[in-house]
């Protein structure tokens, strides 16, 4: 499976998770690319966690900083990932972002979540 070339040089990325109700969330996101899956980070604690948890379906676009959209939406499905997988997923974002390498920015809480498109 590819990515969508859409998010080849993106920081963000918007990640629209859906609360019990449908209601649907928009979250700006960084996340990076692995074997031809995206994955970002999160608190456990965190809104988008919690729906995520509730149901895995989610929409995925390219956005700016704010959470503007700059891109297509693309139907994707999140998997919140173990331990092994999530320390390879961690070395992909820290390549990418050199703000993930301070540790006050996420935690050995932090979990991270794994998108695949169909």
């Amino acid at each position: 499976m590819r990515v969508p070339t859409e998010f080849q040089g993106q920081k963000y990325l918007s990640l629209t998770s859906f609360r019990k109700s449908g209601v649907p969330v928009r979250t700006p996101v960084w996340f990076a690319e692995a074997e031809g899956k995206l994955c970002l980070f999160t608190n456990p604690k965190s809104g988008k966690a919690k729906r995520i948890r509730n149901n895995p379906r989610v929409l995925i676009a390219p956005c700016t900083m704010r959470g503007k959209v700059t891109g297509p939406e693309f139907d994707a499905t999140a998997r919140i990932l173990a331990s092994p997988e999530s320390d390879e997923a961690r070395k992909i974002m820290k390549a990418k972002y050199l703000l993930m390498r301070v540790p006050f920015l996420w935690s050995k809480d932090s979990i991270f979540i794994e998108l695949n498109l169909p």
